[in-house]
């Protein structure tokens, strides 16, 4: 499984204690999942919750790429045919819209797309399972 994850610590809003929250993102079953689990180490506030979904929530994939840094997805041969590509996008990104799925497919085709090491991954996966060639490499944005 791919996953990565982040450990914040903030005040807790209980007891003003320290809170831990690990969060962060996997894949399960060909689909994007975030998660978030927060604990207090001074009183016994604690939460847990997961969801799954086209995008994660924006403060966890902020978290994310702060501490790890972009991945930049990009594909290997020099032109894929455009259909799978844009199957594999719409696919990822349920609610992408034509328009935007070929300005994602341009991007890819010339810069890459960056984003999380997951959601990177993932989408490379869908692009591999439509027979076009992809790799993930860390971005220097």
């Amino acid at each position: 499984m791919i996953s990565q994850g982040v450990d914040v610590t903030t005040r807790c809003e209980g007891c003003g204690g320290v809170f831990v929250l690990n969060t962060g993102q996997f894949i399960r079953e060909g689909r994007l999942w975030w998660g978030s689990e927060g604990h207090c180490r001074d009183c016994r506030t604690a939460w847990c919750e997961e969801d799954s979904g086209d995008a994660s929530p924006e403060g966890i994939r902020q978290a994310l790429l702060a501490e790890h840094g972009p991945a930049r997805l990009r594909l290997t041969e020099t032109e894929p045919s455009p259909v799978p590509v844009l199957r594999a996008l719409r696919e990822v990104h349920g609610r992408l819209a034509l328009p935007q799925a070929r300005a994602m497919a341009d991007e890819l085709r010339t810069t890459g797309l960056v984003g999380t090491r997951v959601e990177m991954e993932l989408l490379a996966a869908r692009l591999r399972h439509h027979s076009v060639r992809a790799t993930v490499e860390p971005s220097s944005n």
